[in-house]
């Protein structure tokens, strides 16, 4: 059976082909004869009941320099469709919150991945806050006394945006850093929003592995390790992919939230991993499964779909 798969995401004319999850899972279904429709964030609308996009029909290729071709642009209405991905990179602000309100109008007679209720309800930094036996100390706050308590109960503490993503104001303060107060202060000025504050894990000098859980099983993972001097590991920033296998707690880990991220229609996760603790569970636009391919062999696009045609009785 064939299925219409739309991909709502940023520019796919600009990825990177080697390193973009979005586009291996396009591949994937291109190759697997799935009709493919391509549309960004900002030509999703709802009118008179509809949900429409304005979009193209699209071929793909693993070809640098020529990686996509464009059919002629046209409005559809998704609920004509099979399958509708939600990929596209935060920041999770108002506007990729109202996408997921749209989108769950249509879901799930046309299957949306990830189920946008639960990515809507359970942003990457906020739903490893279910499962605190799992994860290091952390905090939640915009108060600055709360945050300087945190602080100086733990000495060594990671700062961050809560709703950011790849790394960015992504700050480590030691127990010498005096400069809390001025981070706060820009944090605020910037932000109405919480930081999150957890307590630094000297582990991630040997790296932060990213954990692909497909409908809440585990399929594989990968190490990133930061550049010297650097304490952020994600790609966007330089850190290094590496090969790596799963550990007994890693899988411990899996066992406990994979259930929950099944239940919940999370069929493709990536969970972020440092020494033994749980730090992220990455639903909205989680990378990584090209990495993995190339170390492992293991084709984790493939087992999505396989999960998603299984779904839509394919």
């Amino acid at each position: 059976m064939r299925l219409k798969v739309a991909f709502q995401m940023d520019p796919i004319g600009s990825v990177n082909i080697d390193a973009d999850s979005s586009f291996r899972i396009a591949l994937e279904a291109q190759a697997r004869g799935h009709e493919l429709f391509f549309y960004t964030p900002d030509n999703l609308a709802f009118v008179e009941g509809r949900v429409m996009a304005r979009g193209f029909p699209i071929e793909l290729r693993r070809e640098l320099g020529n990686h996509v071709s464009y059919g002629a642009e046209t409005e559809v209405d998704l609920a004509d469709f099979d399958v509708v991905w939600l990929r596209q990179d935060p920041p999770f602000d108002m506007g990729y919150i109202t996408t997921t309100h749209l989108l769950e109008m249509i879901h799930p007679k046309t299957l949306v991945v990830n189920d946008p209720f639960w990515v809507r309800n359970s942003p990457d930094k906020l739903l490893v806050l279910r499962f605190p036996e799992l994860t290091p100390p952390t905090a939640i706050a915009r108060d600055l006394r709360t945050i300087r308590a945190f602080k100086e109960k733990h000495g060594d503490i990671i700062l961050k945006p809560l709703y950011g993503n790849g790394g960015a104001g992504v700050f480590r303060l030691d127990p010498n850093d005096r400069n809390l107060a001025s981070l706060h202060e820009l944090f605020t000025s910037m932000s109405r929003e919480p930081m999150i504050v957890q307590k630094f894990l000297p582990a991630v000098s040997r790296g932060d592995k990213r954990v692909i859980l497909v409908d809440g099983e585990p399929v594989g993972a990968i190490n990133r390790v930061p550049q010297a001097g650097e304490t952020r590991s994600n790609m966007h920033v330089g850190g290094r992919p590496e090969k790596v296998g799963l550990t007994e707690r890693d899988l411990e880990i899996c066992r406990t939230i994979g259930p929950v991220l099944k239940e919940k229609g999370q069929v493709f996760v990536g969970i972020d991993v440092i020494g033994d603790w749980l730090t992220e569970i990455n639903v909205t636009s989680p990378t990584g499964i090209q990495e993995l391919e190339r170390f492992d062999g293991t084709n984790t696009a493939a087992r999505i779909w396989e999960v998603i045609e299984a779904k839509r009785g394919a």
